[in-house]
């Protein structure tokens, strides 16, 4: 049987305005629809009111939001002799920061009533803090992979 083909990384650009690949992902993350320059618009007028309200530089605390609510542990299904198993598994470091990403712009979306980048602004701020919603995911997925722990031998 032939390998596969290998899949290869797409090297993402840094942004323009803060110089740093993981601004520009999180950028991507926020897109919808191929929209890009909205989706920046959104970041950097976030990134704007962290400063504002914060008077620290938003890069420190987008850092520290990520740092908080990337995950360390998560569960895995995995079907064993007619059963399903709740496996936990550890997280590789590219996931942890996809996941914390994904958390946060989940929370700033679904929240009604203001404009998505205050969502995003609070969120964040609040994630740094080590509280929100993006944070209370991120403990409900840990406290499953400790539940689970009995599994961890499937792995």
């Amino acid at each position: 049987m032939p390998r596969r083909k290998r899949k290869f990384k797409r090297e993402i650009t840094a942004d323009s305005k803060y110089n740093s690949t993981v601004v520009a992902k999180f950028i991507n993350q926020v897109m919808r629809k191929g929209k890009k320059s909205t989706a920046e618009k959104v970041v950097y007028q976030a990134f704007d009111l962290i400063k504002k309200r914060t008077k620290k530089e938003p890069t420190e605390i987008f850092d520290e939001a990520l740092k908080n609510v990337a995950p360390v542990l998560e569960v895995k299904s995995k079907r064993i002799g007619g059963a399903n198993y709740q496996i936990p598994i550890e997280v590789r470091t590219p996931r942890k920061t996809t996941l914390a990403m994904r958390w946060i712009i989940e929370v700033a979306r679904f929240q009604k009533g203001k404009p998505m980048s205050e969502q995003l602004a609070l969120e964040l701020i609040a994630a740094s803090k080590g509280e929100g919603e993006a944070m209370k995911k991120r403990e409900n997925i840990q406290r499953m992979a400790e539940a689970n722990r009995a599994f961890a031998h499937f792995a």
